[in-house]
């Protein structure tokens, strides 16, 4: 074997690659939105996540791909763990159907389906057909592929170390560390048995050595969603976790069985003489007998992969986005649909915090001082998140102006939530200095506040009922503005009330100033109340918001 064969043997490897990307992401486009959209109906029946799972791989073509998004939809909040379990299971069998259409051997015709795909590709002007013209290319390319790595491996027939090695692989434990290794590698279990078909062709694997590969093949395409569930919540690398676990599992049952039993000679018997078919019905063979054994295993499963990768979800959750995800970001329109979500719970971390600091300064608490602070932080980090996240949804091929004008409101009730979360900050620290300082506050001063606190509390309650689209709309939009004018109202009253306490005496003036700051922080937080409403419920704003 030559340098050159070695050259040819790569640039087949690419093309093959090239070929079954542009496969797959032609069949993807061709099909929209839909594919996530069914995956993000799934109900929890397990059966039906296989079916779908099944489905949406077989057109993506890379079961990689499917788990990759299951891990950001569970990342997201789109998905539990029990319905992700299915999806898994059926994506395991519809990447199967990869080495099945290769096992077709259509190298001769690979010429055709290239230009019959180029052209469209090309010249049409419709983004469907364009679509359709990247999968019959992509089709030919991959046959392509196939041909340059099967003409390459030609010379290793004469090569005994070759030879030897590959006999070698009938050691189970050898063919399935090969396996393992060559998929982590390429990262994609169709491509690692696409040249094990290749080899096969040639007569340089036999099937014994061949389903020992498979197996090892199987559990090798893991390493792209484990490497996907870095950086994610728990519950996202466990379902990481969850993956690896069914294909190790089913390798090491499968392995036992095809030891004990002639499995290879069963599987040559359905058609003889097609090496490249007799992998390719093996790879088939495991997935569906795989899917079939674990199905009613799923709850012992979501219980092994809780207790391998440790953690408190709920701790996670909170510092991180619950309901975006970048690997969610290719379908814009549920990528809307979970940033409305997203706002919402933000801007109930805000709320919460904001009556957090109230009892921190009424009730002279430390420890919810400290905790406000720490919550604070948290908000101020999930806003940057989610701007930046609107940043990436508005540079995505797409996006319609409708889109953008949303995206742009989007903005502005982030940054008067994260204004809220201020304020409540700012209240906060006014309390633990009323506690250093032991600031006397007279009665009425602190009633004046308590009253003008509830109003500003009820003017945010309505606005988050509105983002959350909670009771009747027009009446949340009314109570809130109701509440913003009282809050004016008494913000005039209180500068009188507080004018006459210091020229009678009855304050000190550091309780005059921390008095005087926190009725503008109340009247603020109303305004950024106010401001939400208007941009949730009439889509704009014409407050002129301050600090």
């Amino acid at each position: 074997m030559t340098i050159f064969d070695v050259f040819t043997l790569c640039g087949g490897l690419g093309l093959f690659l090239y070929g079954m990307d542009m496969m797959g992401k032609g069949l993807e486009s061709a099909a929209g939105n839909k594919l996530k959209r069914i995956l993000e109906k799934l109900t929890t029946n397990r059966l039906m996540g296989v079916l779908v799972g099944t489905l949406v791989t077989m057109v993506i073509q890379s079961s990689s791909a499917t788990t990759v998004m299951l891990v950001g939809f569970v990342n997201s909040g789109l998905m539990n763990l029990s319905q992700a379990f299915g999806v898994m299971l059926g994506a395991n069998i519809g990447t199967t159907i990869t080495a099945q259409i290769i096992a077709f051997n259509l190298t001769d015709w690979a010429p055709l389906f290239i230009i019959m795909g180029v052209i469209p590709m090309m010249f049409a002007k419709r983004r469907s057909v364009k679509s359709v013209g990247n999968i019959i290319a992509g089709f030919g390319i991959l046959f392509l592929g196939m041909n340059m790595m099967s003409g390459a491996m030609v010379p290793l027939r004469s090569e005994p170390w070759f030879v030897n090695l590959m006999t070698s692989f009938e050691n189970p434990l050898l063919g399935i560390l090969i396996g393992v290794l060559v998929t982590a590698i390429i990262q994609s279990s169709s491509a690692s048995v696409g040249i094990l078909q290749a080899l096969a062709a040639q007569g340089l694997v036999g099937i014994n050595a061949g389903l020992y590969i498979v197996l090892g093949c199987n559990i090798g395409t893991c390493a792209t969603a484990l490497i996907s569930s870095l950086g994610t919540n728990t519950m996202a690398r466990r379902t990481a976790m969850m993956h690896l676990l069914n294909k190790v599992v089913g390798v090491i049952v499968f392995a036992l069985v095809c030891m004990a039993l002639p499995i290879g000679q069963i599987v040559a018997q359905w058609s003889p003489g097609d090496p490249s078919r007799q992998i390719a019905n093996f790879h088939t063979l495991f997935n569906i007998l795989n899917t079939i054994f674990l199905l009613p295993f799923g709850g012992l499963m979501i219980k092994a992969s809780t207790k391998l990768v440790k953690g408190d979800p709920e701790a996670d959750a909170e510092q991180q986005l619950m309901y975006l995800d970048e690997r969610i970001l290719e379908s814009p329109m549920i990528a809307m649909m979970q940033m409305d979500k997203e706002i919402a719970r933000l801007a109930d971390k805000a709320n919460s915090n904001f009556h957090r600091s109230l009892e921190a300064f009424f009730e002279k608490d430390e420890v919810k001082v400290e905790l406000c602070m720490e919550k604070e932080r948290i908000v101020d980090h999930l806003c940057s998140e989610v701007v930046g996240y609107l940043v990436k949804i508005q540079g995505m091929t797409g996006t319609t102006d409708a889109d953008k004008l949303k995206i742009f409101r989007m903005h502005e009730l982030v940054s008067n939530i994260e204004r809220i979360g201020d304020h409540a900050e700012n209240i906060a620290e006014f309390a633990r200095e009323r506690m250093l300082t032991e600031a006397q506050f007279t009665d009425g001063a602190l009633d004046d506040l308590r009253e003008m606190a509830s109003n500003a509390q009820g003017a945010l309650n309505a606005a988050i009922h509105l983002l959350k689209k909670e009771g009747d709309l027009q009446e949340e939009f009314d109570a809130c503005c109701n509440y913003e004018d009282e809050v004016d109202n008494l913000q005039m009253r209180l500068r009188e009330n507080h004018i006459a306490r210091l020229n009678r005496g009855e304050c000190s003036p550091r309780a005059g100033l921390i008095y005087a700051d926190i009725a503008v922080d109340l009247e603020r937080v109303s305004d950024h109340a106010f401001n939400l409403a208007l941009l949730k419920f009439k889509g704009k704003t014409s407050k002129l918001l301050r600090g």
